[in-house]
């Protein structure tokens, strides 16, 4: 059975496929693919305006933009490649508030840019819950917010939400492992969970269960981390010392795996397969050079900001998805959860964060 057969049929199953067809598109479909390029660097378009006629230079847009601190990889890469993004459009203007872990804080932020009136906000909110009343208010004062990874309480708190695809990071590593095991039924599988208590990381675990049984497989061994490099290394000592013998282990976050890969060193354990989460720099340079027991990782996209700074951008200007018949940007955006491995690592490395 191959990788992509299993992960199809998984998806079909779990309806994961509708949503996984518009990330299909991916957010560069928020520009016209009527310039020609090939695949390759020398193709690509210098500046966003030579992309295509969204990607043109248009009425001036004030973008507001808050995210938690930077505490690790994927978070920092979440705000610079907001920056990054934003500076490719002569048109827009991102004002960045300085990250922070404090709800009244960042509450505080948004209510400024209200205040300021711009003209859009992307927000990445600490608590999605907490955060629902001041985006509410954005929304009433006809600013329209683009809600990115931690949703709201109420859809009406946001224009278009902008998500990863946790379940799916389950179900494709599951389907990687299924595939690997090749009709082995006796394998050994573990998993290093991230913080147990937040619901991310119950959907990652409960994707993965779902995909394991498509084979006949299970979770043998769990140990829950905390996202953090100490977190994985504790946890994967743990489990190591729990079970000495492991067939396929899945990690679910490459910023704690730099914890968990040191622990497998230190323990000398390498009979193995180990799969990541999230698609760090790190992560992919160990599946491309083969010399780790990490030989695969699943995206979760740290673009996710990015592509809300030019949905936001889409908006205020009036335009849409070029690639879409629809003539308004969609409610929701849900990215895929593609698998990496050394076969396709060159594909993935180039957006990748650092750990």
């Amino acid at each position: 059975m191959s990788l992509r057969s299993t992960t199809l049929r998984s998806r079909k199953r779990f309806t994961i496929g509708l949503v996984a067809g518009v990330a299909a598109l991916s957010l560069a479909a928020c520009t016209s693919n009527d310039s020609g390029g090939g695949d390759d660097a020398a193709s690509a378009p210098t500046s966003a305006a030579a992309a295509g006629s969204n990607d043109e230079s248009g009425d001036k847009v004030v973008i507001g933009f808050s995210a938690p601190a930077a505490d690790h990889g994927w978070m920092g890469s979440i705000t610079e490649s907001a920056k990054t993004e934003a500076a490719k459009y002569d048109d827009v203007e991102l004002r960045v508030a300085d990250g922070t872990n404090d709800v009244s804080v960042q509450i505080s932020q948004v209510e400024t840019f209200i205040n300021d009136k711009v003209d859009a906000i992307v927000l990445l909110p600490f608590d999605g819950a907490a955060m629902t009343p001041v985006a509410l208010k954005a929304m009433d004062a006809g600013i329209p917010v683009i809600n990115v990874d931690r949703e709201f309480d109420d859809p009406n708190a946001a224009r278009v939400t902008v998500l990863g695809d946790n379940y799916g990071m389950g179900v494709s590593a599951g389907a990687y492992v299924c595939e690997q095991a090749d009709g082995n039924k006796d394998a050994v599988v573990a998993e290093i969970a991230g913080i147990d208590s937040l619901p991310l990381t119950q959907e990652r675990s409960k994707g993965f269960k779902d995909a394991l049984a498509e084979c006949g497989l299970n979770v043998d061994n769990r140990v829950a981390a905390d996202f953090t490099v100490e977190g994985g290394s504790d946890a994967a000592e743990q489990l190591l010392q729990a079970a000495p013998k492991i067939d396929y282990l899945w990690n679910h976050d490459d910023d704690q795996g730099v914890g968990v890969l040191a622990a497998i060193d230190n323990a000398g354990r390498d009979e193995f397969t180990m799969i990541g989460g999230a698609g760090s720099k790190n992560a992919m340079e160990a599946i491309k050079s083969g010399d780790s027991v990490l030989k695969a990782t699943v995206i979760y996209p740290s673009t996710q900001a990015a592509d809300g700074v030019k949905l936001a951008r889409l908006l205020v200007q009036g335009k849409s998805m070029s690639d879409l018949v629809e003539v308004e940007v969609p409610r929701t955006v849900q990215l895929y959860a593609p698998v990496v491995t050394a076969d396709n690592v060159d594909q993935f490395i180039g957006t990748a964060f650092t750990s």
